[in-house]
């Protein structure tokens, strides 16, 4: 009987053994990943018992002290500058390795390597809009300047001697779940995570889809739904500035020929909430006389979190604040002398031209009445599991034709070429790298030369009591429409001759009104000399920041908490009242609802977490905005829709406007129909998702129900049911996969007083307790203080453990 048990023993293991060794489809083989002495279990080890004490690496020249904080915040004290960067990627390397990696994959479109084939549309749309070709300009202006080279160097070979230590066991969990190795970090792959966040924040262009709209419904009404400039625009630049230059100028061709092609599909672009909120307040209208400065970067809420914050330390710098893993220095954060932000500028930098090819070669195509030669990429997108995806992408003058019969063009003969300034280079590291030692505002202006993209909003407050903003970015000087429709390729009259000078960028310093604002609002009045465009301008958030600024000449840091956090819903400040009206004139509806209604009559227009009232009114409006486009739906191509700001405007100033009458209806309704029939849609939807819930709450935040997603989408690593007010439009701008990636506020002055918080954790390891640690905090509005060293032996009581890096002995 034991023989027999032992036979079975046995067998079982070796079945066990056979399939776990085995890859199952995309599943990589999971005895890699479940393997007691190399799998996830040792990845449960805390971080405290594998990060301190001395180590000995090959790339510094000096030690480097390395003091983590109870946010396991390591802060770098290095006695060169080279010795810092190399620790800075070793360091970021440890905690976020598989991050910093699979973004350089998405970049490159390399996600079907370890994805499989269902990632290889994503590849080839990567691969097509020449995020590779972009990057490999902006390493070229990058090595072209010997410091930042050096730096970046320094910096490579801290994250790839970080790789080499690595055994089995010591991969992230996500390698051993997807089953594959990290690759030796190279230059260009610091460059491809900078390309990856300028696809992010200028990748949402509507060229194609201005273009069928324009066919459909023609200009005056295109004009009509999409004015350039709203009536309440509060620009960030304030309104009445003068500009004391002479603009360079470019002729507009006398006869505009849009070429009215249709698009029957158009490329998937990044999340149309990408922005953020920056501001900077004068010490005349702060509590304490100094500057305050404050920034939250609004990106999806991911795990690992998209920053992970240092203190960079070195005889030229002290710099502390939000890094970006893969990328030297600190991107959003302060010294001891100045403090700096950014925010999506929100320009159209991207412009789409038909291409004429002489042949179904496309070896030749139409400019200027002449032929010219493309130029041809082979692009060989590896599949795991799968055998190798070819797809040849052409580039002509303006860039890489993205659309055509392969790819997106629906077997037509559909060219159309994309030009993007991201395409051209820039060093954006060396922007950084300088805004970390600036000591004043002059320091803030030249750091700023040779930044490209993405068109960023940089705010700046300085010890000395400057503020300032500039729009920066580099800018092609365009005639009025220019670029906002498809393009004839051929035709030099639509070509890009000239860039908006850097000292023309639009730019406010010390303005009267004691301080300076964006949140991806008009950078200008309608004086701004030179023509610019973008089709998703804020219209609420901005105008809430100024009120709350200008109420108050004392302001606090804890004033500017609150703001950062404020649920003030001002869209339906504006918006929900005349709604009310139009539904109490319906004495049917009226008694049937009445609790409903009064509840909306108690409102105080706050998205806070247990506002039912605030469910309601998003359900409605959302219910009317799409019965008022129902025909934009029905339209069998992608069109553009007009937003918000304009449907109310228009509700209130025109409520018997033709859009408003729904075609599938015999009758012809009006704005108040409209609005009436969502009220009804709108509860309707309450009661259904109550009786699925089995509750009768429906609070905003339950509804709303915010999740922290890991970047694999595996629920096991992701933070479900995060409850936190706001929605997108407020100021708190938190929707259901996306909000305010990191919080900081900064009081400039004798000593620097500085608080931040991000909705994730230091570690890039799901076993960590620091994976997921601050969003709780995140979530309830509470920051940390940062804590600001000079020295690696200050305020010892808060560090919890310490990392020594030496040069490697002789012995």
């Amino acid at each position: 009987m034991k023989f027999i048990k032992l036979i079975i023993c046995l067998a079982l293991f070796s079945a066990c053994y056979y399939f776990l060794s085995r890859p199952i489809g995309q599943i990589p083989p999971l005895g890699y990943f479940l393997d007691p002495r190399h799998g996830f279990w040792q990845n449960t080890s805390a971080e405290t018992d594998i990060i301190k004490g001395e180590i000995e690496l090959p790339g510094v020249k000096s030690p480097v002290v390395v003091r983590y904080d109870g946010q396991l915040i390591p802060h770098l004290f290095a006695q060169n500058n080279e010795d810092l960067y190399y620790t800075q990627g070793y360091i970021t390397a440890k905690h976020r390795l598989w991050q910093m990696e699979f973004q350089t994959f998405a970049a490159a479109g390399r996600v079907s390597e370890v994805a499989g084939a269902r990632a290889i549309p994503f590849d080839q749309l990567q691969r097509r809009k020449g995020l590779v070709f972009g990057a490999e300009n902006v390493l070229k202006t990058m090595e072209e300047d010997a410091e930042s080279l050096k730096w970046l160097e320094a910096y490579t070979r801290g994250i790839n001697d970080y790789i080499a230590q690595l055994s089995m066991k010591d991969l992230p969990v996500e390698y051993k779940l997807i089953g594959y190795k990290p690759e030796p970090w190279t230059l260009l792959k610091t460059a491809l995570l900078l390309q990856y966040m300028a696809d992010m924040l200028a990748g949402s262009d509507v060229d194609l889809e201005n273009t069928n709209l324009l066919m459909q419904i023609g200009k005056e009404q295109f004009d009509f739904l999409f004015p350039e400039f709203p009536k309440d625009s509060s620009p960030v630049i304030p309104n009445g500035t003068e500009w004391d230059f002479e603009a360079v100028t470019v002729e507009k061709p006398e006869n505009i020929i849009w070429p009215l092609s249709e698009t029957g599909e158009v490329i998937q672009k990044p999340h149309p909430q990408n922005g953020s909120n920056n501001w900077a307040v004068s010490g005349t209208k702060t509590k304490s006389g100094k500057p305050i400065l404050a920034n939250d970067p609004h990106l999806g809420l991911n795990l690992p979190s998209i920053w992970y914050v240092m203190q960079l330390n070195s005889p030229d710098v002290n710099a502390y604040g939000a890094t970006l893993p893969g990328a030297l220095g600190v991107i959003i954060g302060f010294n001891d002398s100045t403090a700096w932000g950014v925010t999506n500028a929100t320009r159209d930098v991207r412009d789409w031209y038909a291409i004429t090819f002489k042949d179904d070669s496309h070896d030749e195509y139409k400019y200027d009445g002449k032929w010219l030669k493309t130029q041809k990429r082979i692009e060989e997108i590896k599949v795991k599991g799968g055998e190798t995806f070819y797809d040849t992408v052409v580039y002509t003058h303006h860039g890489p034709v993205v659309y055509d019969r392969n790819f997106k063009g629906e077997g037509q003969r559909i060219n159309y070429a994309l030009k993007w300034i991201g395409h051209q280079g820039g060093n954006q590291q060396k922007t950084f790298l300088k805004l970390n030692r600036a000591n004043n505002l002059a320091d803030y202006r030249a750091a700023l030369q040779s930044y490209t993209a993405p068109a960023q909003n940089f705010v700046f407050a300085s010890h000395e009591g400057d503020i300032a903003l500039t729009v920066q970015g580099k800018f092609a000087v365009k005639w009025e429409e220019q670029g906002k429709f498809l393009m004839d390729g051929a035709d030099p009259a639509y070509e890009w001759k000239a860039y908006i000078p850097f000292e023309h960028n639009a730019y406010v310093l010390n303005p009267e009104r004691g301080f300076v604002t964006s949140a991806n609002q008009h950078p200008t009045d309608e004086n701004y000399p030179y023509y610019y465009y973008d089709h998703t301008f804020e219209h609420y958030r901005n105008r809430r920041i100024d009120q709350v600024l200008t109420s108050s000449d004392s302001i606090t840091v804890e004033d500017m908490m609150k703001l950062q956090n404020d649920n003030y819903n001002l869209m339906a400040a504006e918006a929900l009242p005349m709604m009310l009206r139009m539904v109490k004139m319906d004495t049917p509806l009226v008694a049937k609802y009445a609790d409903v209604l009064r509840l909306m009559d108690n409102w105080d227009f706050r998205n806070e977490i247990e506002a039912e009232a605030a469910t309601v009114f998003e359900l409605w409006f959302d219910g009317f905005y799409r019965s008022v486009w129902d025909e934009f739906r029905a339209m069998e191509v992608p069109v553009r829709y007009p937003n918000s700001y304009q449907t109310i405007q228009m509700l209130q100033t025109d409520s018997l406007n033709q859009y408003f009458d729904i075609d599938s209806t015999a009758t012809v309704e009006t704005g108040m129909d409209l609005v009436r029939f969502a009220f009804l849609g709108a509860n309707e939807a309450i009661e259904e998702w109550k009786s699925k819930q089995g509750s009768d709450t429906y609070d905003w935040a339950t509804y709303k129900d915010t999740y922290i997603q890991h970047l694999l989408m595996l629920e096991p690593l992701s933070k479900k049911g995060v409850r936190v007010g706001g929605n997108k439009g407020i100021v708190n701008a938190n929707s259901r996969r996306h909000g305010a990636s990191w919080r900081m506020i900064v009081e400039l002055g004798d000593k620097v007083k500085a608080y931040g918080i991000y909705p994730g954790g230091q570690s890039g390891n799901p076993g960590s307790k620091y994976y997921d640690n601050m969003i709780e905090d995140w979530a309830a509005g509470k920051y940390f203080e940062a804590l600001f060293l000079h020295t690696p032996s200050e305020q010892e009581d808060k560090i919890i453990f310490t990392t020594i890096i030496k040069p490697e002995s002789n012995e």
